[in-house]
């Protein structure tokens, strides 16, 4: 029958040796597994050891607040413009420029992963004959999320504008939206800071 020689000492000639399906040879295995394995999990879990720089990349949840601005140059003047917005308060300091357009939102997974990809979103402004747009401004507010590493909630926007010496009557955009960070995020707790 094999053994595994649990102890030795060349110097007493002192030899301790077991079966291999014995007690000691499982509690030497077990020491075994206990010296090497929480070591290596420890060192996986704190992904490395004295990093002095590491950086991830992570798709955040972002999601479109149905918040909007929109600003329409119909003229040269400095008071010729239609507003309309999600805000009251803003509607009623427009009085005569206020206009109410014709809005659809729609946000659309693309990969299936639960956060949404692309967002459509369409405005159509009811004008008069008279009126031709030739400047549009538009803000859209959305609720951006990080989760991974550190935990960051923030309200951001997103800033169209397009200007033409010649009216139109459509305007097509696409964009993507950008986190560019310049101060690190906090490791632990929630991070609001930019809201």
């Amino acid at each position: 029958m094999a053994g595994v020689e649990l102890f030795s000492h060349p110097a007493l000639h002192t030899r301790y040796r077991a079966g291999l399906c014995s007690a000691a040879a499982f509690a030497l295995l077990l020491m075994t597994v206990f010296t090497y394995v929480p070591p290596l999990l420890v060192a996986y879990r704190s992904h490395g050891f004295w990093l002095k720089q590491s950086a991830y990349l992570e798709q955040p949840t972002v999601r479109f607040r149905y918040e909007v601005l929109f600003v329409a140059t119909v003229g040269p003047g400095p008071g010729s413009f239609l507003a309309w917005s999600t805000f009251p308060t803003f509607n009623r300091l427009q009085e005569d420029r206020l206009r109410v357009p014709l809005l659809s939102a729609r946000e659309e997974d693309k990969n299936q992963d639960g956060k949404m990809d692309r967002l459509h979103f369409k405005l159509e402004l009811p004008l008069e004959p008279k009126e031709h747009v030739v400047g549009v401004q538009l803000i859209l507010l959305f609720s951006y999320h990080l989760y991974r590493m550190s935990t960051f909630v923030m309200q951001s926007m997103a800033f169209l504008q397009f200007f033409s010496p010649v009216p139109g009557s459509q305007l097509y955009m696409n964009g993507d939206l950008k986190l560019n960070q310049r101060q690190l995020l906090n490791h632990c707790g929630l991070d609001t800071r930019y809201n």
